[in-house]
């Protein structure tokens, strides 16, 4: 097999460790070294110093949940770095201790065996780590509203059953007052706000309940945690748009894709960046992104084509983007969309209009220009004859004649 680069290393990365295997090809023959180094940042520097002095060019090491980062940060602008999943390197089986570990991924390196993962940039990575945080907080407020709802439920106290969203302003200031020791249902209800559609009756009725001490203890913190976690991602928000600056132009541009929002274009950026080249083609982002079926066929027999995992991050922002563009019936995602639907289902048509949305990103990305629609009749202008014959067949089943004939 052709050996790829002469000089190069493989790293098997643990928490307290780093093993590394130099392999070096001199005068036909093979020479193999391998060494351990803690992950103490003195170590590292000596572990940098020992490939430099070997003339080591390529450097490949596994994606070991958060330990390769202090590795890969001290060891870049060096060597040539590649960051591989270990699903796709795994050893034969029987065969695994660290020191095997380390010299397998020399050897795979060395004949161009390794594919990449994606590594952003220094400031993407940190775009990455706010956005992600935000989300993450965001998903703690959401349980705590659930255990509210669940505190209530025990106090019954039935006011998710009467509006519609218990932590708007009229909601909150009646849980607010609840959790301080008011009792009295017809006061708590004079809280509610002129828009609210229940009546103040019916707000009285819903909210005399048997609120004990407990309750309102529980409630009390609850609400204060919902509140401090509001006000961090407030400064959160603050943060990202200073990160966010110099991706203005990017932003900009995504913000034109129907059913994306500012919020949705700072995790695109953060999850993909703005550099297209890393993506061969705009099908290898769907592939990495998890939007496309995958391939496992054996015999000529199909055995799946579900989805793989990909970017969960950014599929999920993907998918809610892709509810959000179809509410809108002017645009060429909502006619996608529709057209998908009819024949697939709505669950595969929503991850297509997703997909979508990511080849559009991309292009945006990569030519720096804002989305020019197709339109919600782009379907029926491609397909005129296969529309008329789709309509007149609704038309026959309806029980009336249609003649269909080109007009002049």
């Amino acid at each position: 097999m052709e050996v790829i680069h002469e000089r190069c290393a493989g790293l098997d990365v643990h928490k307290e460790t780093v093993v590394g295997c130099l392999r070096v090809r001199e005068r036909g023959q093979i020479r193999r070294e391998v060494r351990r180094w803690a992950t103490t940042t003195a170590e590292l520097l000596k572990l940098g110093d020992w490939l430099r002095q070997a003339g080591c060019t390529h450097v490949a090491m596994e994606a070991t949940g958060v330990y390769w980062k202090p590795v890969w940060h001290m060891l870049e602008g060096e060597f040539e770095l590649l960051l591989a999943n270990p699903a796709h390197i795994r050893n034969v089986p029987g065969r695994k201790s660290d020191v095997n570990d380390a010299t397998w991924i020399a050897d795979l390196l060395a004949h161009g065996l390794i594919r990449a993962s994606l590594v952003p940039p220094g400031p993407i990575q940190e775009l990455r780590d706010l956005t992600r945080t935000r989300k993450q907080l965001m998903r703690e407020i959401a349980q705590h509203k659930q255990r509210i709802q669940k505190v209530l439920e025990d106090a019954n106290v039935k006011l998710a059953s009467v509006v519609s969203d218990v932590f708007g302003e009229s909601g909150r200031r009646m849980l607010k007052a609840l959790s301080a020791g008011q009792t009295d249902a017809w006061q708590l209800a004079a809280l509610r706000d002129g828009r609210l559609s229940a009546s103040r009756e019916i707000l009285a009725g819903a909210l005399q309940g048997k609120v004990t001490a407990h309750h309102r203890f529980l409630l009390s913190q609850h609400l204060r945690m919902i509140d401090y976690l509001e006000q961090t991602i407030r400064d959160f928000e603050g943060q990202i748009e200073v990160v966010i600056a110099p991706f203005r132009s990017a932003v900009a541009n995504l913000v034109t894709i129907p059913g994306i929002s500012a919020t949705a274009a700072h995790v695109i950026i953060a999850e993909i960046g703005v550099d297209m080249s890393r993506f061969a083609t705009v099908a290898h982002l769907r592939s990495w992104a998890g939007l496309c079926p995958q391939l496992n066929e054996s015999a000529g027999k199909i055995m799946s084509r579900r989805l793989r995992h990909g970017a969960p991050w950014l599929k999920t922002v993907l998918v809610q983007c892709a509810w959000a563009a179809t509410r809108n019936k002017h645009n060429y995602l909502h006619a996608q969309f529709v057209r998908l639907r009819a024949r697939r289902g709505p669950q595969k048509a929503i991850i297509a209009v997703a997909a979508s949305i990511l080849s559009i990103a991309y292009y945006l990305l990569r030519n720096q220009m804002p989305y020019r629609d197709l339109g919600a009749l782009y379907f029926t202008r491609v397909d005129q004859e296969r529309t008329a014959q789709r309509l007149a067949r609704r038309i026959k089943d309806l029980g009336y004649e249609v003649q269909i004939r080109k007009a002049a």
